[in-house]
């Protein structure tokens, strides 16, 4: 008797001595993902980093001016609509609105257009981490949460005032609320708030869309047993993003803004090869571009989907574990969201590094879900144990090498921390200082980075890449005509059809010139004076003849 009491109570202090030594590991492991969160929200008005495998991206040199012009212009000058110009708010009005809210309360900085990014990052941690304890342990959720803060893919992406964080925001948000439908007490009315969340997942970024699939097989899996619900639920959440959508849409006609609607599609379609077989050249390119985001973890993610694929299909009866993902809503739901997509790239055959943010949050949940699986399978009664060894095996080297990946990922996360730089900030400040120094005309600038200028040094600007046509403003002479620029600006190079529409009206003079970003592309922002020709004299469209310097200009950069 008194050696069951002394057993039991051994068994009582190795257990609660277990029980603390995991919470000390969880709280140091919690410790290390904030410290690594922390990071991202520091040096908010640096630079994209240099140096990066995605020097290429556009997005740093224009896409946080672009997508929130509408809450800019609206703060600095009173009207948030410019005639003629790019006016990307009606198609993806959410960001822009949010930013004119936060406006209010930080003035018009870059930092806080970013730090509206960084909150939203925040919360994709906390989503994703709720999303994956939903349907596995708490080390499993904090192993993927722990591959997103300490990614230097999404440490740069996630620090840009760019739309991917806000559209997985609410990506996540969507799915929370359908892999629990079958636990919530009305989960009709949940699905409801799902199409209203879908809704403002299109009204921030259009390629939405291309998550829809996913979205529909985290609800209707869940549900597939009760079929008269998973309908009832579908109805619901197709009823409320209609009439949601809808009601935007009718108010977008009503007011005269459907061509600008229309036009963000426009600017964002390339052309495509002539070749027959395009499709797989570009499907290639868009996979491939996934080891943007990781050389470890993409390609690792994509062996446990085919792992799984093989074992819950073909070798289904002794493979239990992949079969168990197959049916895992959130498994499948994170495959669907990567193929969509890898979809949408594919036909836009214009793949950007930004596009795979979303590409990588699902990835990490595939290797955390994969490892968890290949970990967690138990043999069934009467199973030999040895026969748990290779997945046990594998399990362990999903581990080892997403542990090498963090490591890995972990200090190249924090030398791009430790080493912020400021080379754009300083470039629009020193061309803003330069413009108010010598006057030429109209304080108002030209510049396909021109809305990203404004969002740093609040100089009012035009875009000369893009424009909604209109009766007034056909083409971008017309609008150089209404405006009466006085500054031009470029990087590295004048384009021949852009001086060809400045010929029009003006002559250039290139003024001065300012070093920004690695891009070897675009590491030059060359500033013009626009001086109107004389009497008001409007040059004639003439093609390849208004294409070259002419008598009048200063141009020293090449023109091609």
């Amino acid at each position: 008797m008194r050696g069951t009491v002394s057993s039991r109570v051994f068994i009582a202090e190795k257990r609660s001595l277990t029980n603390s030594s995991k919470r000390w590991f969880y709280a140091i492991w919690l410790v290390l993902i904030g410290g690594f969160a922390a990071l991202h929200a520091m040096h908010l008005s640096a630079d994209f980093p240099n140096n990066t495998p995605w020097f290429c991206d556009w997005a740093k040199y224009t896409d946080e001016g672009w997508y929130g012009n509408a809450a800019i212009r609206a703060h600095l000058f009173g009207n948030w609509y410019l005639q003629g110009d790019f006016n990307p708010a009606p198609a993806v009005p959410v960001w822009p609105f949010l930013e004119w809210v936060l406006f209010f309360f930080t003035g018009v900085t870059v930092q806080a257009a970013r730090g509206l990014a960084i909150a939203f990052f925040f919360a994709n941690l906390l989503l994703s981490y709720l999303l994956l304890r939903a349907r596995g342990p708490r080390w499993m959720a904090l192993l993927a949460v722990t591959l997103l803060v300490t990614s230097p893919f999404l440490y740069c992406f996630s620090r840009l005032a760019i739309l991917e964080p806000m559209l997985i925001a609410l990506m996540l948000g969507a799915l929370n609320l359908a892999v629990r439908l079958p636990r919530l007490r009305r989960p009709v009315w949940a699905s409801a708030w799902i199409g209203l969340l879908f809704t403002l997942m299109m009204l921030t970024k259009t390629t939405a869309v291309f998550l829809l699939l996913a979205l529909g097989w985290a609800m209707l899996l869940p549900l597939w047993q009760n079929r008269r619900l998973a309908l009832r639920c579908t109805l619901a959440a197709a009823g409320a993003f209609a009439v949601s959508f809808g009601l935007w849409m009718a108010l977008i006609v009503a007011f005269g803004l459907l061509p600008d609607y229309k036009y963000l599609f426009f600017v964002n379609k390339y052309i495509k090869p002539p070749e027959f077989y395009w499709p797989l050249v570009s499907l290639w390119w868009s996979f491939h571009g996934g080891l943007w985001v990781d050389h470890i973890l993409i390609p690792l993610a994509g062996l446990v989907v085919v792992g799984a694929a093989v074992a819950g299909t073909v070798l289904s009866r002794h493979n239990a574990w992949g079969r168990g993902l197959l049916l895992d809503p959130v498994f499948g739901a994170s495959v669907w969201a990567v193929a969509g997509y890898i979809l949408f790239m594919t036909y836009q055959n214009h793949p950007q590094p930004r596009y795979f943010a979303v590409v990588a949050f699902f990835c990490f949940f595939v290797v955390a879900q994969g490892a968890e699986a290949l970990l967690g399978r138990t043999a069934p009664a009467g199973e030999n144990w040895m026969r748990r060894g290779p997945a046990h095996l594998l399990g362990w080297g999903v581990i080892g090498l997403a542990a090498l990946a963090m490591s890995v990922n972990g200090a190249w996360t924090l030398n791009y921390a430790a080493h912020p730089e400021y080379t754009f900030v300083n470039a629009a400040q020193r061309l803003t200082q330069y413009i108010d120094a010598h006057p030429n005309g109209k304080r108002l600038l030209v510049s396909v980075s021109g809305d990203q200028i404004t969002l740093v040094t609040h100089l009012p600007t035009l875009c000369d890449d893009f424009g909604t046509p209109s009766r007034l403003f056909p083409d971008l002479p017309s609008k150089l005509a209404f405006y009466q620029p006085g500054w031009y600006a470029t990087w590295n190079d004048m384009d021949p059809g852009t001086l060809e529409d400045l010929h029009n009206h003006f002559s250039v003079e290139q003024a001065a010139s300012f070093r920004a970003f690695d891009d070897p592309d675009r590491n030059l922002l060359v500033l013009f004076k626009l001086h109107p020709l004389p009497g008001g004299q409007v040059r004639d469209s003439g093609g390849p003849k208004l294409q070259v310097p002419l008598p009048g200009d200063k141009i020293e950069i090449p023109v091609e």
